[in-house]
């Protein structure tokens, strides 16, 4: 028996020997799995690149020249009529078009997690325009004693030709790809204009009508500033070294005497420095 425990405790000491001489495996550490996890891109730094887009604009042109007809019609007879508020049928409106810019930004990482800023430019023609008329005959004779015969012509038209956004992104690296979201300011500079003419001719018997001078009244805006706000996804994908392509879609809306919302797909291809 005392020969078997001896036997026992040399056979524990040579494994002990030899489990301490056994390299220390990476699966042991972790370090397999966690490599697994992790991109091998670096995707800190500064950017550049060039990008090509496609998409629509829709343009609300509804109640766009209310005031200019309201204010070009302050007290004038035919208001009776309830002129100012007639509906135009100025309604909405779409276009699509192509485009191309850059975009460079800064990206900071903190392991798979990628956060930066970035200025996106589109040059394109996007906008649209509308027309609408309107005519009708007072039914009984207004405060000046004659029946008025009143048509209303009223014109918008919106051209955007410069597009930026200012974007703050978040990013998840996922080997070599960075799936990212954005949002953020919009600026645009378009060309704005917006005609109204109102036609009027009175009788007394609603038999013979005589023209009176027409009124008219019209606003033009070149290269005008607007603003609004931007947001939407994308995907860049190394290539080789900093070279990387992207695919995006952008949603920008502006708020100005013409309600606009262009929406966008873009590819690009950027260089990391």
């Amino acid at each position: 028996m005392r020969r078997l425990w001896l036997v026992a405790a040399m056979l524990g000491t040579v494994s002990a020997a030899h489990a301490a001489d056994m390299p220390d495996l990476p699966i042991l550490r972790g370090s397999f799995t966690d490599g697994l996890s992790k991109s091998n891109v670096n995707w800190q730094g500064f950017y550049v690149g060039g990008q090509a887009g496609y998409g629509s604009s829709d343009e609300s042109f509804s109640g766009t020249n209310t005031n200019k007809l309201a204010a070009l019609l302050d007290h004038n007879v035919v208001e009776q009529m309830q002129v100012s508020q007639w509906n135009l049928g100025l309604g909405k409106q779409s276009s699509r078009a192509s485009g191309y810019g850059a975009f460079f930004g800064y990206n900071e990482q903190w392991e798979d997690v990628v956060y930066g800023l970035e200025v996106s430019y589109l040059h394109g023609t996007y906008g649209g325009s509308s027309n609408a008329f309107k005519e009708l005959v007072s039914g009984t004779t207004l405060t000046d004693g004659a029946f008025h015969d009143v048509a209303v012509t009223s014109s918008a038209a919106m051209a955007i030709s410069d597009l930026a956004t200012f974007r703050g992104r978040a990013a998840y690296a996922w080997g070599c790809f960075l799936p990212y979201m954005f949002g953020g300011l919009a600026l645009g500079k378009a060309d704005i204009s917006r005609s109204v003419l109102v036609t009027d001719a009175v009788s007394t018997n609603g038999v013979s009508w005589t023209p009176l001078q027409p009124l008219s009244s019209t606003d033009v805006q070149h290269n005008h500033l607007i603003y609004g706000y931007t947001a939407g996804v994308g995907i860049d994908v190394n290539l080789v070294g900093g070279l990387f392509m992207r695919a995006e879609y952008e949603y920008i809306r502006f708020s100005s005497a013409v309600d606009t919302s262009i929406n966008t797909v873009r590819a690009g291809l950027g260089y990391k420095f």
